[in-house]
Formats: structure tokens, sequence, C-alpha cells
């Protein structure tokens, strides 16, 4: 092995954030996805300006991301008896020096990997290429080995291997052999698309209901000039009784709007027609709100766990994949500073294994939809004015907070210089 070389397990939104950049920095890599090719599967999620900024020093900026999502403007809480709760602007109207989208999670996985492919070549990723574990070697490196698509094993030697393998990790689950299951606590969601108007501000994000029950609603497409319609993205939220933990077979799986459609019968309000929404849905899709217990440590010598393989958490906050691309630029940033060594991955966990993990805990906890317990808790869902239920200031510091614990402060993000500084080479290659 002639210099070092970086093996990503998995080719989904953080390990492509992680080869783009590391191909940024001048450093050899290799992507090992198990899929036979990518597709644009999934649905909506959402980019947070932190993330939106580190795409950008990817010189992957607004003209490519308004190609396959939408600029949110605001974010919104209201009642099931459909009065608001709280609302917000977001991104640039916020003052964010960066805007905030929604965007469909396939199209974003898409425009990274011909990205990477467009600067580093085809073959920079590897489909049919499973990592099912690591070995550590005696100088230090680390060999990945995996199974082909048609069955066949592979080994492949690297300076150090990063597990992008999401939330079923098998890079993680041989890190740490004893951790817990995966964590239901008894929400089912239902998720899905629909060609429809988008309310209130046109690019609004949207929850409404209870902590219980609730129906989240936002566009990811700009909506046609000349039908007034976008891609809505839209989740049913139901939770149940968790005592026997999650009984469906599949942790994924594309289902009927009549499996469902029932618990939300009578959600229709002037500006939102939940049974129409549904009645019109173009896919849904089921899965459990799960994630893992945290870790103490997301490095095993020359492997690192980054996105959900490191900390998978409820999709409460938004901020899943946005944190999985600012894990990415962070691990970068410390190969600048220590090269592509073992230092720079312990780096990487001393600065955000803590936090990070504290974060997907208070996700756990309902992250900003938290507001809604507390309307629960205070008034059984039910107001008039809601300032005499929670007031104003004790609701914008509840969303505050949890902005400053994700990373994305407006003052503070505003205020930070660059994650890598432009024109930087991880140190093993070269000046920095």
């Amino acid at each position: 092995m002639s210099g070092p070389r970086v093996l990503i397990a998995g080719g989904g939104i953080g390990g492509l954030a992680a080869a783009l950049t590391l191909h940024q920095l001048g450093v050899s890599f290799a992507v090992l996805e198990s899929a036979r090719e990518l597709a644009p599967l999934g649905v909506g999620i959402n980019l947070q300006p932190n993330a939106v900024r580190e795409l950008g020093d990817l010189g992957i900026g607004a003209e490519a991301l308004d190609r396959i999502g939408v600029p949110t403007r605001e974010w919104a809480l209201v009642g099931r008896n459909g009065h608001e709760i709280y609302s917000e602007p977001r991104g640039l109207l916020a003052g964010y020096r960066w805007p905030q989208y929604a965007v469909h999670r396939g199209r974003l996985q898409m425009l990274l990997a011909q990205t990477l492919r467009d600067r580093a070549g085809a073959d920079a990723i590897r489909p049919g290429h499973r990592v099912t574990g690591y070995e550590k070697n005696a100088d230090g490196s680390v060999t990945a080995v995996g199974r082909r698509a048609d069955g066949s094993a592979w080994r492949e030697r690297g300076t150090v291997l990063i597990g992008a393998d999401g939330i079923h990790s098998a890079v993680r689950a041989q890190m740490h052999p004893g951790q817990p299951p995966i964590h239901w606590g008894g929400t089912i969601m239902w998720r899905g698309t629909t060609r429809a108007e988008p309310v209130r501000t046109g690019a609004s994000f949207v929850g409404v209901g209870s902590a219980r029950h609730r129906f989240v609603v936002y566009p990811i497409s700009r909506a046609d000039p000349a039908t007034g319609l976008a891609t809505v993205n839209w989740i049913a939220e139901l939770t149940v009784d968790d005592a026997q933990g999650w009984q469906r077979s599949g942790w994924f799986r594309q289902v009927g709007v009549e499996e469902f459609a029932h618990h939300f019968a009578d959600w229709s309000y002037e500006w939102l027609d939940v049974p129409d929404l549904l009645a019109r849905a173009e896919v849904a899709y089921e899965n459990p709100m799960i994630d893992r217990d945290p870790v103490p440590t997301w490095q095993d010598g020359p492997v690192l766990l980054i996105g959900d393989a490191a900390h998978p958490m409820y999709p409460t906050g938004s901020n899943g994949a946005s944190q999985a691309i600012v894990d990415a630029r962070v691990l970068g940033a410390a190969m600048v500073r220590h090269g592509v060594t073992r230092d720079a991955l312990g780096a990487f966990d001393a600065e955000l294994c803590g936090p990070l993990s504290e974060l997907v805990l208070r996700n756990r906890g309902a992250g900003p939809f938290g507001l809604l317990d507390l309307v629960d808790e205070r008034c059984g869902g039910e107001f008039d004015d809601i300032d005499d239920v929670v007031p104003e200031a004790e609701r914008s510091a509840f969303v505050a907070g949890y902005k400053a614990a994700a990373g994305f402060a407006v003052e503070r993000l505003n205020a930070a210089g660059p994650t890598i500084p432009p024109g930087a080479r991880a140190r093993s290659v070269g000046r920095t």
C-alpha cells in the first residue's frame, strides 16, 4: 500500500460526504457500498444551515440544491385544535448566512454520488461490496472484509476504515459486540409524498397534533407555476404500547394508505386536509422511529464510526442527514491537523462523541417537538391562547436550546470560520 488510503463502508449521505471531503483533501479512498446500484430511495429530509454551509464548501451550492429541493422559510407547530403553538422563520429569513433546505433524500444521495464520480472517477464507488467486519493489522493498518452481491468474499487493506454503514452497521456491531438492540420507543411513522399545494408560506415545515399523535408536512420541490402544486412530503406519527417491541417484519416497508389513514380521518382544517393528502399519496412507507443507546467511543484503533453508524437518532430534530455531512467535514479537519492517522480519528471522537450522544438522548425526548409535550402536560392539548399555557419566552428558549445543542444556533454558526480552510490538504498528503 503506497500512501495513506481510507476505506469507507457505506455509500449513503455520510459516506459520500466523507469521500468528497477526502478527495478535496487529496486523500486516496474507496467507497464500499452494499447495494448493487445506488437508487434514489426514501422520502423527504431537511438540511440545516450548518450542513448547507459544508456542502457549499464542497462546491455543492444553491444552484445544485435548488434542483433537488426547496429552501425552507418557516418552522411551525400547531395544536390538534388548529391553534398555533409556535412558529419562526428559518434559513436566510432567520438571519443565517446559509439557507435551510427540504429535499428528497434519494435525490440528494444521487447528487453527491454523481458529483463524486465526476471528480474522482466512476470507480470511486464500488457497488455490491458489503462490509461485514474488519481486522486490525500488526502494522497499524486495517483490513475490511465483506461479501459481494454474488455472495463471494472480498478483503481490502487500508490505512483507516470509516464505518458509515447506517443504523444496522456491521462495523459498529464488531466494535461494540455487547451493544443493546435497536431501541424503539413505540412511535410508528408512515411517510410519503403527494402532489399538493404547500401550506402556509409555501415553504413551511409544520407539525400538527400532540406529542403522541401528530402529522408533519413540508414541500420538497418548488410549486409548479401553472398548477400551484409541489411534491409535499408528509409524516404521520402514532405512539403505541411498545412493551412487545417492534413486531412487524422489516424496518422499512411500503404500505397502502388504508392501513393507517383512519388514525387521521378527522384531521381537516381550512389550510390543511390530511385525509385528502393521504388519499392522493403517490407512495407510503411504514417504519418505526428508532435509535440506539449511545456507546462510549466511536473509535477502535484505525476504525471510526460516523453518521447513523455512530449516532443514530430519532428524526424529531430534522438533523440526522445534516449531522452526517458535518461529521464528514469535522473528520476532514482532523486529518488536516493530524494526517490520515489514528490521532485524527481520536480527535474526531473526542470532539463529537460526547455531545452527540447527549443529542441522541435529547431527540429521544422529542427534540424541538417536546413543546407539544409541554402543551399536553399543561392543558391536554386544548387551548385558545397559547401564551396562557406556555409563554412566548419559554417557547422560544425551548427551541433555541435545541438548535444550540444540534450545532446550528444562528449567532454561533454565522461567526464560525470554515470547518476546513480553503485549499487545505491532509497533513500526510501536502502542506496544510
